[in-house]
């Protein structure tokens, strides 16, 4: 066993999450000459396993990072789940246009019937519903002409809408997601509408994070914000909660970067912008199904310091947050918000605590758990984890289709 180039790999991973060689041998229950020692491959009986182990799962890599120089192939991306299947196929079929397009009051109420789905995570409600609505309101807009803002206004966020499904099974859908993104900004760019242009650019900058591509997805978030905040103010709650989601989709996409202190303060930065937003909206509404007010921008500092792996704060944070507010929100992002928790929670091994955190969110909202990759992947993480998974988080890894 080369131990100098085990010692290099332990080094390098206790870097990239953040850790001195005394936290690290505190959390290994050893000193800081101890990890000295390890790190320069100068102690002759180690790493034994069991160390290498320990390390592991203190670092949270998986064990072979430290016995091999390149990283574990990433997984492929795997089939859309069936919800998504009918949603994506009309996005490539052409309309004939032949037939009557529903009045803008059906579409909004189709709409408006979508939009509860999605915040009540009925997600196979949602993928059966919106390949009509899709169809119907590009149908509206193609004959209102380019003189009616309203039909373009609603066929964008109709789009909008399943850029977000498809948002929701990460890897698998990140491509059609990113197409109707732009079409969703195609459309709100003729409606010329600052409300409709700013929230579908929020799409296109989740589109782009989940190409991989933080840097740019700060860029064009921070760049619309900027380029509408006129507008947006001027428009009221409605465009203010706009607004404000740019910023918390700025800071969610920097968070996706490799940590380092200029990165987090500024996600910091980003969030701080939102805080101000809200504070200038004075509660937290759900304006356009956005949940958005001081409440949300706190759930997203949470989940801004997991991704960046600083569980321990972000659980300090989530310990700060009025539970009556959290609970008040819609149970998509109660229960985003609690898969974000149990994500701190295992970072800061706190085993128990994250698989009751991952129990409960699947009881708020069973589909989070159905064909999503991230949580299911946590899920598994959990279990793995401890030594005697208890009942009900079995019982939540067999749906989501893992061995318990």
């Amino acid at each position: 066993m080369d131990t100098g180039r085990i010692g290099r790999r332990i080094a390098y991973w206790r870097e990239r999450r953040g850790f001195t060689q005394a936290d690290f041998g505190r959390l290994m229950g050893q000193t800081r000459r101890w990890v000295q020692d390890l790190e320069g491959g100068q102690r002759q009986q180690d790493p034994r396993i069991s160390v290498l182990i320990r390390a592991a799962d203190v670092l949270r890599v998986p064990l072979e990072h430290f016995l091999t120089d390149g990283p574990s192939a990433a997984p492929s991306a795997s089939t859309p789940p069936s919800e998504t299947l009918a949603v994506i196929d009309v996005l490539y079929q052409a309309d004939s246009g032949d037939k009557a397009p529903p009045s803008p009051a059906e579409l909004r109420r189709r709409l408006t019937y979508c939009c509860e789905a999605f915040q009540a995570c009925h997600f196979g409600a949602l993928g059966r519903d919106l390949p009509a609505l899709i169809v119907g309101s590009g149908r509206a807009a193609a004959q209102a002409g380019a003189e009616s803002w309203e039909a373009h206004v609603l066929h964008s966020r109709v789009l909008q809408l399943a850029a977000s499904f498809l948002h929701k099974y990460g890897q698998a859908t990140a491509v059609q997601a990113a197409v109707v993104a732009d079409r969703a900004l195609a459309a709100a760019d003729r409606s010329g509408d600052a409300v409709a242009i700013g929230a579908a650019s929020r799409r296109v900058a989740k589109s782009l994070a989940h190409q991989d591509r933080p840097t740019a997805a700060v860029d064009f978030a921070v760049g619309a914000a900027r380029r509408l905040r006129c507008g947006l103010a001027a428009a009221g709650p409605l465009g203010l909660s706009t607004l404000g989601m740019l910023y918390l989709a700025a800071a969610v996409a920097a968070s996706a970067l490799d940590r380092t202190p200029a990165r987090v303060e500024t996600a910091g930065d980003h969030l701080d912008q939102a805080a101000e937003v809200a504070d200038q909206q004075g509660a937290d509404l759900n304006q356009d199904w956005t949940n958005f007010g001081p409440t949300n921008v706190g759930l997203h500092r949470i989940d801004v310091l997991t991704r960046f792996e600083d569980g321990w704060s972000a659980l300090d944070a989530a310990e700060d947050m009025d539970d009556t507010a959290v609970r008040s929100l819609a149970p998509e992002r109660r229960a985003q918000h609690l898969i974000t928790v149990a994500r701190a929670q295992l970072l800061t091994r706190k085993k128990e605590a994250a698989a009751a955190s991952l129990v409960e969110a699947s009881r708020l909202a069973p589909e989070e758990f159905k064909g999503r990759p991230s949580t299911v992947s946590l899920v598994k993480e959990v279990v793995g984890a401890m030594p005697v998974p208890p009942g009900d988080l079995r019982a939540l890894a067999v749906q989501c289709g893992l061995h318990a």
